[in-house]
């Protein structure tokens, strides 16, 4: 018989800054979770929005960076191809994000079911092919024929996503629909087992409040937030979910990221910089720099070479 796996708690890897989110602030780096809400909450066009966040770089609603692009792979089981075509390039044009090299893989196929063996083996081969950063799956209802309502049913579907999350470390964002009129805490809204609440590491809750499009967001390891308003607008040529004080007050800034000011730095600058010069001009400790750097140069977003740091070549 084989022995476990055992070691001591301070053998356990340890995880950097830039390792923790891959949308910051919104989303858990390889987290599973909800995008709930109640009916007509823009709970796909949330989804959609992620998916191109991620698949390109550029910030998800305006205002939540991301550290690491890379492919996702998208199953809109209630939208023909070409509607999720034209969210998806209305998206696009308001981020100013080219279509033809946008890195979204989407199923067509008209039934997935996670309940089926034979299509969770399907979708475990395209996750295989592909190593999408992200999953995401719209909505759980259409995904499976058993009773939301019972834990014992529920559970083997999230446990086969939680799965594939761990062995192939992707994120996966499971859409799903809230009781109209819900508990006063979002996640215990969700219709169903409460299974689908606890299986979260990072959830996102849309709810109205009268003409008030409101976000919550929920993770098992970091802060939570509540109340942030969004809007859906047209912003350059296509429809697209923003925060809403983003398109109101358009001159207000905010935070910049690490490597937002990394990129800025170099891009200021006549010649490479040292390590050094970067820390002082970016005011940034060594260890976010450190790991900032490393998180760009996997990106193929900087060049590091004799110790000195330059844009890469595009």
């Amino acid at each position: 018989m084989s022995r476990l796996d055992v070691r001591r708690a301070c053998e356990l890897a340890e995880q950097s800054a830039a390792q923790r989110w891959l949308i910051e602030g919104l989303w858990a780096e390889s987290a599973v979770g909800i995008v709930g809400g109640e009916p007509k909450c823009c709970k796909s066009f949330l989804g959609l929005c992620m998916a191109v966040s991620v698949a390109a770089g550029v910030p998800c609603l305006g205002r939540f960076p991301v550290a690491t692009r890379g492919p996702v792979l998208l199953f809109a089981a209630e939208d023909a191809p070409h509607i999720v075509r034209a969210r998806l390039q209305g998206i696009c044009a308001s981020a100013h994000v080219p279509w033809d090299s946008l890195d979204i893989h989407v199923i067509v196929d008209p039934v997935v079911r996670l309940d089926v063996p034979a299509d969770r083996a399907r979708l475990l081969a395209e996750v295989e092919r592909l190593r999408p950063r992200l999953v995401v799956l719209d909505p759980f209802v259409r995904l499976h024929r058993i009773d939301e309502n019972t834990a014992s049913e529920v559970a083997p579907l999230l446990a086969y996503l939680r799965e594939l999350q761990r062995t192939l470390g992707c994120a996966v964002a499971l859409v799903h629909h809230a009781r109209k009129g819900g508990h006063a805490r979002a996640g215990q809204a969700l219709r169903g087992s409460s299974e689908l609440h606890a299986w979260g590491d990072s959830n996102l809750y849309l709810r109205r409040d009268g003409e008030r499009l409101l976000l919550s967001i929920e993770h098992r390891a970091a802060a939570s937030s509540s109340g942030l308003e969004l809007e859906l607008a047209d912003r350059g040529g296509g429809l697209t979910l923003h925060v809403r004080e983003a398109i109101d007050a358009p001159t207000a800034e905010r935070p910049r990221s690490p490597a937002e000011r990394v990129l800025e730095a170099l891009g200021d600058a006549t010649a490479p910089l040292t390590r050094r010069e970067l820390r002082d001009t970016c005011r940034l400790r060594n260890a976010t720099l450190v790991d900032t750097l490393a998180a760009l140069q996997a990106d193929g977003r900087v060049r590091i070479e004799a110790g000195h740091v330059q844009l890469a070549l595009t």
